[in-house]
């Protein structure tokens, strides 16, 4: 993409409501727009991070065999009296009544239409166990939404369900899940830490939020220093084998990591050396839950067993929050200058800067380096408008891509190109071919994308 031909509106004062880093930061980066109170227009290079987001989402949700559908937006008030949840949830459910005079709602999450889904179509236990899963819109009326997307009414997540016939295999469906969104949040660059948590409104007894640990986080946390140790790395894992499912939730939870909701002041003290203790502030990116049949025996979703009676399923829920990981991030991962994207989810892989728009030779060899990058199956950004060096320069810090590739007349003398990392500030002077190659090395596939096909390259529907 050539920036002159792109739709960036950056700004250059901070809009007076932003009060959080994020919050400011995306408007100023020309991200979002606000269009009214918690509700946000995605502009180009904001929805560019939330589709990065999405597909690492699907494609990890994929890996550990949960199955992708589609779910609306608005659900029948009626499934929601099934389970008892209509008159419960609150003034955070946005109630409506179509013209017909049926009473109607938009969605804050799915497990009864999901369930319904189940009752409908599956009748045999040789059908478990089973996960779907779906990335949708939903919609919270929250009485003070700030803080952009962090805190917003509208808000795109993955919500996922699963189904089995035992509290054990639902068991290991909870496992696998915690499995799969430690892989999720380590691709974007984030440590998302299990906390043993409140279920709230969803229900049942065991639930672990991932929480990035943020002064602007709005819960507290109470952990032991040794779990911001643990990584989950490039190994891999068979998503069917108990055992190993079993090992890593053990390794990931077995320290002491709450929020506020269940923090045991006696319990952190006696389980934690006082050298360890550590209390600060988290921003909440995902819960997985295990409610057991809390849904299934109201609303009948049961299934044939082994000795041919009918048997309610055991179910649990795991959502992400997508939209509000684009804030996480930035949370976790600004300066002063702005953004700093980790590789795996910036909106483009590299900037390149021409410092003097209009030079042949300076033309020449960023339009060379633009081609070559392309042909590696990643996403350039540059910077071919006729503003200043500095202006240049600030908007690159600003939007925060990980890379930036400057040419200018001066160095092409002597026949090399700056590369300078946004993260370090470090640079360094190449021949435009090595810059290119270092380009080609930093965003090589990990976790198992193949080589042949950039990850930058895949999407969702590679997997269909």
């Amino acid at each position: 993409m050539r920036l002159s031909r792109y739709f960036l509106p950056v700004l250059k004062e901070t809009p007076a409501e932003a009060q959080i880093a994020s919050h400011r930061l995306m408007l100023r980066a020309g991200m979002i727009k606000q269009a009214s109170a918690g509700n946000y227009s995605w502009l180009p290079m904001g929805f560019k991070v939330l589709r990065k987001l999405e597909n690492i989402v699907h494609e990890e949700q994929i890996r550990a065999g949960h199955i992708p559908m589609l779910m609306p937006t608005l659900q029948s008030a009626d499934l929601w009296r099934e389970s008892g949840r209509y008159d419960d949830y609150g003034e955070e459910m946005l109630r409506i009544t179509d013209r017909h005079g049926r009473d109607m709602l938009y969605g804050p999450t799915n497990e009864e239409l999901i369930t319904d889904i189940f009752r409908s179509h599956v009748g045999s236990y040789k059908e478990l166990p089973l996960t779907l899963y779906h990335i949708q819109w939903k919609f919270r009326d929250e009485i003070r939404p700030r803080f952009g997307v962090m805190r917003g009414r509208e808000f795109l997540m993955k919500d996922g369900y699963n189904f089995d016939l035992t509290r054990e295999d639902a068991m290991h469906a909870y496992n696998r899940h915690l499995v799969s969104y430690l892989r999720t949040y380590e691709r974007m660059g984030l440590q998302a830490i299990p906390m043993r948590a409140e279920s709230g409104p969803i229900g049942g007894d065991d639930t672990h939020e991932f929480l990035v640990l943020a002064e602007t986080g709005e819960s507290g946390v109470f952990y032991d220093s040794e779990i911001t140790d643990l990584r989950f790395g490039d190994r891999e894992i068979d998503y069917d084998d108990v055992a190993a499912c079993q090992s890593v939730m053990e390794e990931f939870t077995s320290r002491y990591a709450r929020t506020d909701d269940t923090h045991d002041e006696a319990v952190f003290h006696e389980r934690v050396p006082e050298a360890r203790r550590r209390e600060g502030r988290g921003i909440e990116v995902g819960q997985i839950f295990y409610f057991g049949t809390k849904y299934s025996e109201p609303m009948g979703a049961t299934v044939q067993g082994p000795d041919g009676k009918p048997v309610p399923v055991h179910m649990g829920s795991h959502g992400i929050g997508v939209s509000r990981l684009v804030g996480a991030i930035i949370e976790a991962s600004h300066d002063d200058k702005g953004i700093i994207w980790p590789e795996g989810v910036t909106p483009f892989h590299v900037g390149i800067v021409n410092l003097k728009q209009g030079d042949s030779e300076a033309d020449a060899a960023c339009e060379a380096i633009y081609k070559s990058v392309e042909a590696l199956g990643l996403e350039p950004l540059y910077d071919d408008t006729d503003d200043r060096a500095g202006a240049k320069f600030a908007t690159q810090d600003l939007i925060g891509l990980p890379w930036r590739i400057t040419v200018g007349p001066r160095g092409l003398k002597n026949g090399v190109v700056e590369l300078t990392s946004r993260r370090t500030g470090a640079s360094e002077e190449l021949p435009p071919e090595k810059a290119v190659e270092k380009i080609a090395q930093i965003y090589a596939p990990h976790h198992g994308a193949p080589r042949s096909e950039p990850m930058a390259k895949r999407s969702f529907h590679t997997w269909l």
